[in-house]
Order: structure tokens, then sequence, then C-alpha cells
């Protein structure tokens, strides 16, 4: 058997050249580290605050500043420095200034020496600085997009060495930087097109504007919530803040496919249409005045009969007829409009509407007209809701025109699902959801989640002109019932109510 024994000499005890390489490695390393963490971070205000650090670390800085151009000002600014709030520097003023306009490396080893070193910012915050590398950050194109700067070695003075390392790290920050830049301009991008998205599905039904938005910030902090939710058999589930960003955009654009149901079923408030309605008054306005010349024909036809019943006793019978006529009428348009609101009978409730079906009147042509026709009677009869059976169809192909929609948008691999998500949205977990009614094994968990904002919105919202709004406790109930009754999932709904998302997410009360 070979015994290996290692043995590390200090430092000290390597030959000169040796310990230079070494140190050189090391630094080289450092730089390589310090652009892989570059190339992997996304958010600008962390990727500078990380560029500056390492970069002071590699090259020995107490401390150091970092300024990008802004080339339509002709400034340098930063928030990006040690003991100090966002600075702006004019372009060719000072030392960053100099550098960021002429390209060029300035290393000084004695700052309070240097014409083109300001002081002010050692006055105002107490530092001294002694010694200032400071080197142009050129992207891909080699055009300078800032400076990096690091101040006082902790000894001696600034190298060539640490030149060439602070320009190394300078070229590769100015691409990650811009990489940054791209993707919030990206990201700032896409959340424009999130929002006049929602803002075009809410122009189609003002009523509900609102509600994905509400939607998307329950659903988000029910997922927050699930982390170390108790007795939840999902408290280990964990998710990023790109889980949570795929979430919420699902959520906001879950309703889409609204776009492409017609306008008047979208708003539909009660049984009939504004305009059927109408024709219904106007025919009960037509009947009204059949009655009433029906029955000066009869006074006219009696009042010529030969030994016929004096006039003001035929006005009498005429006047007592035609009233309760009259009445019989006026209720019937009563019932009718009771019919007509989205509420629900008690069963046999819409008998007397076949039987007002066949109630005839004679119009101004003297034709035979029915009081009510076969589809206003067919509406009216609908046992819950305002919609008919294809109308409500209607309704729920907007979640299959939200998969259509959401399918042409190319997202990124963080995002994918953001379909998926939003198509499951109203499937329920015994399989009676729609459109595809797959059973719960199928169903996204971030699609179960939004499943219980939804509906709870949906009953707490106070701006919906078909209903009232529910209160917070009576919503609960509700959506237990349907846990109960295996639509929604029990599990999500505890942590939901444990939670108090709503209070969270929107600030409502839930006492």
């Amino acid at each position: 058997m070979a015994i290996v024994i290692t043995v590390r000499l200090p430092e000290s005890c390597l030959d000169p050249s040796v310990r230079s390489l070494t140190h050189r490695i090391q630094k080289l390393t450092s730089v390589l580290e310090v652009t892989k963490a570059m190339a992997a971070e996304r958010d600008l205000d962390s990727l500078l605050a990380r560029i500056l650090s390492e970069a002071t670390k590699v090259i020995e800085a107490d401390r150091g500043s970092l300024f990008l151009l802004d080339r339509e000002r002709e400034e340098l600014w930063t928030k990006i420095a040690h003991g100090s709030e966002e600075i702006r520097v004019p372009l060719g003023s000072g030392i960053a200034g100099t550098v960021a306009k002429t390209g060029e490396v300035i290393n000084i080893p004695d700052a309070y020496r240097e014409q083109r070193f300001n002081r002010t910012f050692d006055q105002t915050s107490g530092y001294h600085t002694r010694s200032v590398l400071c080197v142009p950050m050129r992207d891909a194109a080699g055009e300078i997009t800032g400076v990096i700067e690091g101040l006082n070695k902790k000894e001696g003075t600034f190298t060539s060495e640490d030149e060439e390392l602070l320009l190394a790290i300078g070229g590769q920050a100015a691409m990650a930087i811009e990489k940054a830049l791209l993707y919030e301009e990206i990201s700032r991008l896409f959340e424009g097109f999130v929002s006049a998205s929602v803002a075009a599905i809410e122009s189609r039904d003002p009523s509900t504007a609102g509600h994905s938005g509400r939607v998307a910030a329950l659903t988000t902090t029910l997922a927050q919530s699930l982390e170390g939710a108790g007795a939840s058999g999902y408290r280990e589930v964990r998710f990023s803040s790109q889980d949570l960003q795929e979430i919420r955009y699902a959520s906001m654009l879950h309703d889409f496919g609204k776009v492409g149901v017609r306008e008047a079923v979208l708003v539909k408030a009660e049984k009939l249409y504004p305009w059927e309605l109408e024709l219904v008054r106007a025919r009960f306005a037509l009947a009204r005045r059949d009655l009433e010349l029906a029955s000066y024909r009869r006074r006219y036809q009696l009042a010529l009969s030969p030994g016929g019943r004096s006039p003001t006793s035929l006005n009498e019978q005429e006047d007592a007829q035609l009233a309760s006529s009259f009445q019989e009428l006026d209720q019937a348009f009563e019932f009718i409009l009771r019919c007509n609101r989205p509420t629900v009978l008690p069963d046999g409730g819409f008998e007397r509407l076949t039987e007002l079906s066949r109630v005839t009147y004679r119009d101004g042509q003297n034709r035979t007209q029915p009081l009510l026709l076969s589809k206003e009677v067919e509406a009216l009869s609908i046992p819950r809701g305002s919609l008919s059976v294809a109308e409500r169809r209607e309704i729920e192909s907007h979640v299959t025109h939200t998969f259509r929609f959401l399918s042409l948008i190319p997202w990124s691999r963080s995002l994918r699902r953001v379909p998926e998500i939003a198509y499951a949205h109203h499937e329920r977990l015994n399989g009676t959801g729609y459109p595809r009614a797959i059973p719960r094994d199928q169903i996204p968990l971030q699609s179960k989640m939004m499943a219980v904002a939804d509906i709870y919105d949906a009953l707490t919202a106070a701006d919906r002109p078909y209903k009232k709004a529910v209160p917070h406790a009576m919503a609960l109930d509700i959506l237990w019932q349907e846990a109960a009754a295996g639509q929604l999932d029990p599990e999500l709904l505890s942590v939901f109510v444990d939670a108090e998302v709503p209070k969270v997410a929107l600030g409502k009360a839930t006492r």
C-alpha cells in the first residue's frame, strides 16, 4: 500500500518568482470567478454591487466606485460608490470623467498631487484618498460604457498588473452590464405588454376592472405562504422569484381570452339583453293599447244597438273591466321583470311564462301577435344565473382563447408554463371543471392556487353588475363547500385561510 504525504510549504519559503506566479494565478482565478458570477446575475443593482466588490478584492483596494455613462446627458452616474449616495459627474470632469472621455487608464500614486482629483468627495465623506486606479469599461464593440476605479491600494501603490486585471474585469463587466440592461429593458417591455393586455381585457368588461391584478396578488401570496405551512402537505414546496413571476403573469393573463367573447354576452347582467327587454316592454304597451281599442269598440257597438244600456252604466262596466285587464297586464310584466333577474325561482316558478306565451294581442296591422316569443320564454326560464347553456359555453371558451393566445408568445424558459397554468384555472379536482375536465393529478399546483384566488375574488368583488359582493366569512364558507364537494384543494384553502392571504395581499379585513 502506497502512502502519499503532501507537504505545503509556507509562501515565504518559496522562490520570489514562484511566489509572484502563484499570486498572479490566484488573481486570474479570482477574475474568472468574477466573470462567472457576473454572467449569472440579471439584476442590475446586484450586478453592479458584485462587480465593485470583487474588483476591489482583486486589485486589493480599500474602496471603489463604478460609474455608468449616460450619453444623452453626457454624464457619468452611479449608485455604487462606497460611502456615497448617487453621484453624477460631467463627462471630462475629474478623474472618472477624464477616463470616460479619453479611454485612457489613470493610475495616481498620490491623489492630492493630481490636479484632476476632486477633493469634494473626501471633504463631504471624511474619507482620505491616497492612491487611485481608474480604467474604462468597454463593451464588445469597443465603446466605453463607464469606468471602474479602485481607491487606496492596501499595500503600496497600484501596479501595471492591477491595471491589467482591472481592465479585464471592466471589459467583462461592460458586457454583463449591457446584458443586464437589455434584460431590464425586455422585462419592462414585457411588463408593459402584460399591463396593456390586462387593460384590453378590462375595456371589454369594465365592471371587472382590477380582477386580474387581485387574482395575481392573491395567488402569489398563497404561493409564498405554502413554505412552512404547518400540517399542509405543501410545506416543503418552494417557489423561486422566477417561479413567482411565472405565477403572476399567468394570473394577470388568465382571463385574456375574454377578448374573443362577444361583449354582450360578457357583460350580460340579466336573462334578456336590454334590447330584448325593450321589445317585450313595447309589446306590452301595444297589448295595453289593443285592450283600450277593444273596449272602445264594444262601447261604440253597444251604444248603437237598439235598446242598449245607458252610456253611464256601459262606461262604468267597461272602465272596471279595462282596469282589471290593465292590472293583469302590469302584474304579468312585473313577473317577467322578476324572472329576468339572475335569481333562482322556486320549482315550477316559470310555468306562468308558458301561459303568458299563449296570450296574444293585435298589432297596428290588426294581426295577431304573441305577447312573449318562445326564445324569450326560454331565456326567462334559465334556472340559475343569467346565461343560457350556449352563452355559458361561449363564456367558458375564454379559457381556450387564453391558452391559444398565450401559446403564441415565445416565453423564456423560466416562464414557459404560463399558458399551461392559465389554461387550467377553471379545472376542478373531481374532473367537473372546464374546458378539458382533467383529473386532479393533471392540474398544475399553480392552477389549483389560482382557482381558490379566482373564486374568492369573484365572490367578494363589489364591482359585478349581476351580483352583490359576498362578505369575507361567507366567501370562505362557499369555498369550503366547494372543497368538500371535491372541487378545490382543501389543503391549499386551509393555508389560504390560516395565512390570511386576502389581508396580506389586498388589505381586506378577515375577521
